[in-house]
């Protein structure tokens, strides 16, 4: 019997290792030229991103840009390097999501906080 059992185990291996996806075997690639591409987008941001200090620009405008720079940058990053382009929608979300809400709650609180300054301006004069 235990001839009977090697057989068996030994020749169901060759099936086992058939049925892998060839990505799976051998890891899966990418052209090196999206890679230099994603790093060539990250410079013309970063650079972007520095002439918003070397234009000298103020207030939310300053703000905004810098943001939207570290943003694009971030998503890019995620989207690339991290393989998130490649996932499934429903991983997608539930990565993404959560920061996203965070972001939108931090922008609601500063909202407010700026309502609740402009309404102690109002009523105490100072």
């Amino acid at each position: 019997m235990t001839a009977t059992t090697e057989n068996t185990t030994h020749s169901h291996a060759p099936v086992a290792q058939a049925a892998q996806p060839a990505a799976q075997a051998h890891g899966q690639q990418h052209p090196i030229k999206l890679y230099l591409l994603v790093w060539g987008l990250l410079f013309f941001l970063s650079a972007c991103s520095y002439l918003v200090d070397y234009f000298d620009f103020q207030g939310y405008l300053r703000w905004s840009l810098i943001v939207l720079f570290m943003l694009l940058k971030a998503g890019l990053i995620v989207a690339v390097f991290m393989h998130m382009a490649w996932e499934r929608l429903a991983l997608v979300v539930a990565i993404l999501l959560p920061p996203l809400a965070v972001l939108v709650l931090m922008a609601m609180m500063a909202w407010e906080g700026d309502y609740t300054n402009y309404l102690r301006v109002i009523f105490f004069g100072a």
